[in-house]
């Protein structure tokens, strides 16, 4: 990832030109380490999304809509105190680093004027969010909290004053002179990319391969220290002057691959190139295309955790149900027991401990044990109250086994489903049916949230027929016992868990193709969405029922028919 110091003075660029003055309207944290501000500034509502996520550290205006917690954390209500309806009078770079300082004024609740300053460190696992007193110069709060147990160069602590990462001994590329860029390089005694990232500040080890690609494109290989800072004193003239070809590079299957402020010329062979209007898109963009997978992934967390210790506790339930009914099962030989105890009750002497007596099913002798407190008839007794108890356990752990199985298909519906999430209300309607299936608890601190509309993925077939998807189990009952008609057809792949689908018929017969369309989208809904040639049941919604006191999203089908589909969403 290349959110290096280039992409920073780019960024704080565009961020003065468009929120300088600017109100902040709301503050969001949609994520543990991520933020949201809207800002009014000029006539026009931005939002200004701000990460320290270690995956996607970066500070960059989106149109993204980040859903807001029901609960804020402390940061985010600490900023909405200090912030909230605060001006902003600035956005800094400092040096060439990657550290974005937003200076604001602001209004405390006596009235008078105070400044703070929001700074963003974008630097990997170590990147954070503080929010500093401009003129005590100390620490307000920050969204990673450091001591000097873990990090012995500096607290980020509230109260603490604020100091700033370590250079290392890099300079800055706005101020560096030539004759200490030249001696810097000979002392690195590195390859010419490794020796720019270790005494340039804000270089990424991208664009030093960049610069140096340059070089050697216009020198040769064998080109000269000197030649190498023609190439960056042209790359920082670039920056400071606004002269931006923003874009995202794609590989072939068209996954974002990296981005940037400069052109990057060195992947013209290998990348496509997507030209972008501001290098927020582009951030937006890249981020947003390749890690929103990996954010949803870190926010289902909990829910995965839930669901997974759920599934560990009813998989041993199920083992042990088996174990029982084994043993169950192997109680004919205690009816037996009783039965040749019975007939030959004369033949066993009083405080025996076992009597051989003759089978007459066979003709053999068996060996049937006893215990010596009780005379022969209580023994046969005993065998056939034994033999009565492992009949009704039969019934009854079979029963016990038949729900078990039930909840396990339900959890690791649940479980596709939380993977498959591709918003953060997703997550939360999953959350909610858990809760009331009794699977997590509520947080004493959590505020229900009403049950909003349903919300369910919509697509529209070739011919025009709409087919809609659950979401979550609850949606997919809605779907399918309240918005479909039975005239509508109802598909589910067949063996993997996925969503419910509709195929909207408005009463007509719908064609072939419409099926092969609805059924492609119902298996990307699916376990088997990276699968090909995958089964997909579908049926008319009147032969779909739900037995009673059946689980969201579980239905029993007949009349049912089967095509095999490749998992695809509609192209048009």
């Amino acid at each position: 990832m290349a959110y290096d110091g280039f992409v920073v003075t780019a960024v704080t660029r565009e961020l003065n030109d468009r929120l300088l003055n600017g109100k902040i309207d709301r503050i969001y944290q949609p994520a543990p380490d991520e933020l949201v501000l809207h800002v009014h500034s000029g006539g026009g509502k931005y939002r200004l999304f701000i990460s320290a996520n270690p995956s996607h550290a970066g500070m960059y205006l989106t149109e993204e809509k980040e859903s807001n917690p029901p609960n804020p954390p402390a940061f985010c209500m600490l900023l909405r105190k200090h912030l909230q309806s605060a001006r902003i009078r600035s956005v800094q770079q400092v040096d060439s680093e990657r550290i974005i300082q937003i200076d604001t004024d602001a209004t405390n609740e006596l009235g008078f004027q105070v400044r703070f300053r929001l700074i963003t460190e974008i630097m990997g696992k170590h990147s954070n969010i503080l929010l500093v007193n401009i003129e005590t110069g100390k620490i307000v709060d920050c969204i990673k909290r450091l001591s000097l147990d873990t990090n012995r160069y500096r607290q980020t602590l509230p109260g603490v004053s604020y100091v700033a990462p370590p250079s290392h001994g890099k300079r800055s590329f706005f101020n560096l002179e030539k004759e200490d860029f030249v001696q810097a390089m000979q002392e690195a005694g590195r390859s010419p990319e490794k020796n720019l990232v270790s005494c340039v500040q804000g270089i990424s080890p991208m664009l030093a391969s960049e610069l140096c690609f340059r070089a050697s494109y216009k020198y040769g290989n064998d080109f000269k220290t000197e030649e190498l800072w023609e190439e960056l004193t042209a790359a920082v003239l670039e920056i400071r002057e606004g002269e931006l070809f923003p874009a995202v590079y794609r590989d072939r299957e068209g996954t974002p691959k990296e981005f940037h402020a400069l052109p990057i010329t060195m992947y013209a062979d290998n990348y496509e190139s997507e030209p972008l209007s501001s290098i927020s898109a582009a951030c937006s963009t890249f981020f947003e295309g390749r890690e929103s997978s990996n954010r949803m992934h870190q926010r289902s967390a909990d829910l995965r955790h839930s669901i997974n210790t759920s599934l560990s506790r009813m998989l041993r339930k199920k083992q042990n149900l088996q174990e029982d009914l084994l043993q169950a099962e192997d109680s004919e030989k205690y009816r037996l027991y009783g039965e040749l105890l019975t007939a030959a009750i004369h033949l066993v002497p009083a405080g025996a401990t076992s009597a051989s007596v003759p089978n007459y099913y066979d003709g053999s002798t068996m060996d049937i044990p006893l215990d010596p407190r009780f005379s022969a008839a209580k023994n046969a007794q005993l065998y056939f109250k034994k033999y009565g108890k492992s009949k009704t356990a039969i019934v009854e752990k079979k029963k016990q086994l038949e729900e078990n199985d039930l909840e396990i298909d339900y959890l690791e519906s649940v479980l596709a489903m939380t993977e498959q999430a591709s918003t953060s209300e997703d997550l939360d309607d999953i959350r909610a049916e858990l809760i009331d299936n009794g699977y997590m608890k509520l947080r004493k601190s959590a505020v229900r949230k009403k049950k909003n509309k349903i919300n369910p993925h919509r697509y529209t077939t070739s011919s025009g027929l709409e087919v809609l998807v659950g979401r979550n189990n609850i949606e997919n009952d809605i779907l399918t016992f309240r918005q479909a008609a039975p005239t509508d057809i109802w598909l589910h792949t067949k063996d993997f868990h996925g969503s419910h689908a509709i195929l909207f018929t408005k009463g007509q017969e719908p064609s072939a193709e419409d099926i092969y369309e609805a059924a492609a989208i119902a298996a990307y809904h699916s376990k088997a969405r990276q699968s090909a040639n995958v089964p997909v049941d579908y049926v008319k919604v009147r032969y779909v029922k739900k037995p009673n006191g059946a689980r969201p999203g579980y239905v029993i089908f007949t009349h049912n028919s089967t095509v095999w589909i490749d998992p695809a969403l509609p192209k048009h």
